[in-house]
Order: structure tokens, then C-alpha cells, then sequence
């Protein structure tokens, strides 16, 4: 599973934690899906725990819809709530199913993945928690968990690789592997 999990930092704090975007592969030729799971405020491992279990959650609940868009708001105190959208195949007609996850079923994924891949997400927290970015960067990283939602030794390569880009691109673009 590929997330790009980014801060929005804002002058007030909005009562969501954090909000995900899924990104189905429009190609054939496109590897697998991303979702964008953008939280509000400081970045503390257990809101990035939380984000990430609602976005494995919502790709488990769509099942076989692998061409739809999911979009979900998570609350501290009431779970997730959204909606997935697709095309019927047959019929091209657009589909919608709500979604929501309850707050119990979050905590205890996001305590799953604290539990197995734990030191991924508190680096990942504190990478987006950095004072130094770059003026005007966008504080967002790539991560890559696999199906089984274990931590790998290619994802803790890929993070600490792009949190060496962001530190020296001084503000540029770059190109990341994959992208």
C-alpha cells in the first residue's frame, strides 16, 4: 500500500483529525492505488497511526471497487466518514456507497500498526514534524506498507532517502522513484 502523507498547517485547529483521498491506478500499466492521507496540525504517531488505519480500513471496505475514488473525514471522537464513487462497468452509470468506520475499529488498527511497524510511523511523525523545511515546501512523504501492513527495509530506505532530498533541495522540486 502507497501513502503520501502530507500537514496542513492553518490558523485554527479544524475539528478533523485528518482527511484521506484515495487515487485508484487509472492505467493498466500503473503498479497499485495511492491514497493521500492529509492531517491537520502537529503530526504526533498516534494521528498518523489513526490516518493510516482509516486508509487501510476504507481499502479493505471497498473490496473488489479498485477504480474507486474514496474520500474520508476522521474524527478523534466519531471514526471515519465519507463515501466511495465509481463507474459501473456495464452500465457506466456512477455508483456511490457511503463509508463510515466506526472509532473502535480505528483505534485498534492504528494500535496494529504502531505495534508492527512502529518506528516507520514515529520517524514519519517526526519527518513531518521538522521545523527546518524548506519556506513555502509542501511537508509531505511517500511511504510504502505492504499488503500485510509490515514494516519493510525498502520503506525505512525510501523515507530517509526523501527526507534527505527535502532537507537539501532547499525549497526545488525534485523526482522521486516511482512518481
Amino acid at each position: 500500500m502507497e501513502f503520501l502523507v502530507l500537514v496542513e498547517d492553518g490558523p485554527e485547529r479544524p475539528p478533523v483529525l485528518a482527511r484521506v483521498d484515495s487515487m485508484p491506478s487509472l492505467f493498466a500499466s500503473e503498479p497499485r492505488a495511492r491514497d493521500v492521507v492529509t492531517l491537520y496540525g502537529v503530526p504526533t504517531p498516534e494521528s498518523v497511526a489513526m490516518a493510516l488505519a482509516a486508509a487501510v480500513e476504507s481499502q479493505r471496505s471497498a473490496g473488489s471497487d479498485t477504480a474507486a475514488f474514496r474520500h474520508l473525514g476522521i474524527w478523534p471522537e466519531r471514526g471515519a466518514l465519507g463515501d466511495a464513487a465509481w463507474r459501473d462497468e456495464s452500465t457506466g452509470e456512477l455508483m456511490v456507497r457511503n463509508l463510515e468506520i466506526p472509532l473502535e475499529v480505528l483505534k485498534g488498527l492504528a494500535h496494529q500498526l504502531l505495534s508492527e511497524c512502529g518506528s516507520l510511523i514515529r520517524r514519519l511523525a517526526a519527518g513531518l514534524a521538522m521545523p527546518d523545511w524548506p519556506e513555502g515546501a509542501w511537508r509531505a512523504i511517500n511511504i510504502t506498507l505492504n499488503p500485510v501492513i509490515e514494516e519493510t527495509k525498502s520503506a525505512r530506505s525510501r523515507l530517509d532517502g526523501l527526507l534527505d532530498v527535502f532537507r537539501e533541495a532547499q525549497g526545488l522540486t525534485y523526482e522521486y522513484e516511482g512518481d
